[in-house]
């Protein structure tokens, strides 16, 4: 694969697919795009459940195109813990900053030459942080754009706030001959017939289903609540419901505000009230999680059963994403608030927030103890989907004093997610907290000590790692001992200290070897030993090292350590004057750590691979790698780990492909490199086809509702909007509004353009 057809498969961000259609909004998202094309800051704002996250990612979607470097989704609803808004924004931009300065200085460096759009989702309940951020961000980065989500504008001077209504509802004064099929009937009846297939828009049920948007006031989420009933009951009996939602005065729950508040709480009641008691525990236990959970965790935190679950997800209260054991639920925002009052009502919410943690805390320590085998690449999706739900144990347990030790367990027990995974700040942040608010000596202490003193030696702070490991000595155990070396070793390595860094290390092997850690606290171990071997010019004695640590890892099918020691020959083996092989174990290195989120150590054996292959005489490929090493080491930070010894030999290197190049051309194919994105980079590096270059499926008609699908297809057969009507037995204005909702779903603004559409769906 060429560096062209490489760079033609840069992602163009991170939003999510739409999994049911998009109605109307046409005015406001014109309006919105009119707004991102002269502002930098634009915050739309509205009531819970009005639709600001959808209409927001719609409209990144359709201005994806003037962002070169892309449009990418933050989801802050689940972040409780302000210091983590940073964090969170470098993970969705597949960031690992494993420096020590201050996160938000890692992000603006980051951006400070890039073309791209930020959605900010939900930012409410962090506003003022928010605020800070973006003012820094967008101070330093002149090509950022931001939109944000929240119920309150951010307050940075030059924003533009956008106040999203809720949708047109029908006028009642209209004549039924008059009437246009407004925005909110027309979702009320996509959602309707998503629910219940079958279900259409009558004559004979229009009336009903007006009178229920209007009394929801068009609110979205209220409409789509009450859509779901059609699966037991006619839309007629759905609006009289409605209706006696509102003239039940009492309510379920003491209310604040009115007007399209009170709608949209009016329209959860109702639903609510039609819940088992079963279902209502499940929906107030199942607020307690930040984001997805599967049926294990239900059954841990909730105690109940599938049937309740299932009850929940009929009702649209729980949304159901994936099949099978792949299957994860979640909540709406508005949907979890309203469980989270009924939780709190019930004066259980202690409880059940202790189930949700310990039952992270079973996992972390499952996962803790299966790191060092076969299943890591497991373990890691695992982690990752369940890393919002992991913050929200930490934060409950931090910021209870009974609940302190347990926190300080769950921090510890997370270390290789913290490290290994890509997440070394966030996991310093959580271990420093724990540790400051359980001070008392003790194993868990002594855990927490050393794991964060090998995040500060990842972070290049060596006082911190002497401060943290110093401490730990006092009450190690064997394991606790043999990390104490290692750190000192690692330490020692990356200050250029290579001969300390022998005697610590294999000190630290002959400890784990002996009942400390004969696992992954080996392997590593093993891994520093030799590369500062190699430093010293000890090559035979680093290769056998790691033929020694490839022999353990084949044992276990460890892999995450397996790679440092793939990484660590290929260095070996350019010493050795070897760059065929040196440039095989690159590569083996590169390819475990991309199923990991290992962003430094993948970093570090692109810098090999750009190494070698220059030393193999193809120095135009080795400038583009160099390029690709040196995009990874932005997202991380810190380049080369700050070693000396890494720094000179990537200098070295570099200046060798210069001088066969000459400097303009080297800067060329640099920037080629530079361009490439995480995944193309490495696709790029490993050698590997194009998925570009396999024969596509046919794609399907998606976003297109049934309805316009074969509004489409006699589009493309040439009829005009009439001749459609007559056919579909429709007027000709909702023939017309079927029409303009394909132009704006698909982005098109032609007839033609649709017919090319269908014609490609065709085959």
């Amino acid at each position: 694969m060429d560096a062209r057809t490489a760079q033609s498969r840069r992602l163009r961000g991170n939003l999510p697919a739409e999994l049911s259609s998009f109605v109307d909004r046409n005015r406001e998202r014109a309006e919105l795009k009119r707004l991102l094309a002269t502002s930098r800051l634009v915050t739309i704002t509205g009531i819970g459940g009005v639709g600001k996250t959808r209409t927001a990612i719609r409209v990144a979607a359709e201005v994806q195109r003037a962002f070169a470097d892309g449009v990418w989704l933050v989801d802050l609803s689940a972040i409780t813990d302000p210091l983590l808004i940073a964090e969170a924004v470098g993970q969705a931009l597949g960031l690992q900053d494993q420096s020590a300065g201050p996160p938000c200085g890692g992000l603006a460096r980051y951006l400070v030459s890039r073309r791209l759009l930020l959605v900010l989702d939900t930012c409410e309940h962090v506003v003022a942080e928010c605020s800070a951020l973006v003012r820094t961000l967008l101070r330093a980065a002149p090509g950022l754009r931001v939109l944000a989500t929240s119920r309150q504008p951010i307050g940075v001077d030059g924003e533009h706030v956008f106040l999203l209504p809720p949708l047109p509802v029908p006028d009642p004064a209209a004549s039924p001959a008059d009437r246009e099929i407004d925005a909110a009937v027309l979702l009320f009846a996509e959602r309707a017939a998503a629910a219940s297939p079958g279900f259409t828009l009558t004559a004979g049920n229009q009336d009903a289903v007006a009178r229920l948007c209007r009394r929801l006031d068009g609110i979205p989420l209220g409409i789509e609540l009450a859509a779901v009933r059609t699966r037991a009951l006619p839309v007629e009996r759905i609006a009289e419901l409605v209706e006696g939602w509102y003239a039940d005065e009492s309510g379920l729950l003491t209310r604040a505000g009115g007007g399209r508040h009170e709608s949209l709480r009016k329209a959860i009641d109702g639903t609510y009230a039609l819940c088992s008691e079963g279902e209502r525990t499940v929906w107030a236990r199942a607020s307690v999680f930040a984001d997805g959970f599967d049926l294990e965790a239900v059954q841990h935190v909730c105690g109940e059963t599938l049937d309740l679950v299932a009850g929940l997800v009929d009702k649209s209260v729980l949304v159901l994403d994936g099949q099978g054991s792949a299957g994860r639920y979640r909540m709406l925002d508005t949907i979890r608030e309203y469980g989270v009052e009924i939780l709190r009502a019930s004066g259980e919410e202690h409880e059940v927030r202790r189930r949700h943690r310990d039952h992270l805390l079973r996992l972390a320590q499952r996962f803790d103890a299966e790191w060092c085998g076969s299943r890591q690449a497991e373990w890691f999706r695992r982690l990752t989907l369940e890393h919002p739900n992991l913050r929200t144990a930490l934060d409950f347990s931090l910021s209870d004093p009974g609940e302190h030790e347990a926190g300080l367990e769950l921090a510890a027990a997370l270390k290789f997610f913290w490290f290994a995974c890509g997440h070394p700040r966030e996991g310093r942040h959580y271990l420093e907290r724990a540790m400051a608010v359980a001070p008392q000596p003790g194993p868990a202490r002594t855990h927490a000590l050393w794991a964060c003193a090998w995040l500060c030696a990842l972070q290049g702070e060596a006082d911190r790692v002497e401060r943290y490991a110093g401490e730990c000595r006092e009450h190690a155990d064997v394991e606790a001992q043999g990390w104490v070396s290692y750190l000192t070793g690692v330490a020692a390595v990356l200050r250029g200290d290579p001969a300390t860094a022998v005697s610590r290390t294999q000190e630290a092997a002959r400890l784990h070897t002996r009942g400390g850690d004969p696992g992954t606290g080996l392997l590593i171990a093993m891994s520093t030993q030799a590369i500062a071997l190699a430093f010293l010019g000890e090559h035979e004695r680093g290769a056998a090292i790691t033929e020694e640590h490839f022999a353990l890892c084949d044992q276990t099918g460890e892999q995450w350590a397996r790679s440092y020691a793939e990484y660590v020959r290929s260095v070996i083996e350019l010493g050795r004057d070897r760059p065929d092989d040196a440039a095989r174990h690159a590569r083996s290195a590169l390819s475990i750590k991309r199923r990991l989120g290992d962003v430094g150590g993948n970093a570090l054996a692109m810098d090999a691979l750009a190494c070698a292959t220059s030393t193999l005489g193809d120095a135009e490929r080795g400038a583009r790698l160099f390029g690709v090493a040196h995009r990874h080491w932005e997202a991380v930070g810190l380049p080369q780990m700050g070693s000396p010894d890494l720094g000179a030999s990537r200098v070295w290197a570099e200046k060798r492909a210069r001088d066969v190049l000459g400097d303009q051309r080297f800067d060329e194919l640099l920037a080629e490199g530079l361009a490439f994105d995480f995944a193309a980079g490495v696709a790029y590096a490993l050698e590997e086809r194009p998925t570009s270059e396999r024969a596509d499926p046919v794609p399907d008609w998606a976003p297109l509702t049934r309805r316009e699908r074969e509004v489409a297809e006699l589009v493309a057969a040439g009829m005009t909007n009439q001749q459609i009507a007559d056919r579909l037995v429709i007027s000709r204005r909702t023939a017309n509004t079927h029409l303009e909702h394909i132009l704006t779903k698909l982005d098109f603004n032609a007839r033609t353009q649709i017919a090319t559409w269908v014609a490609a769906r065709r085959g």
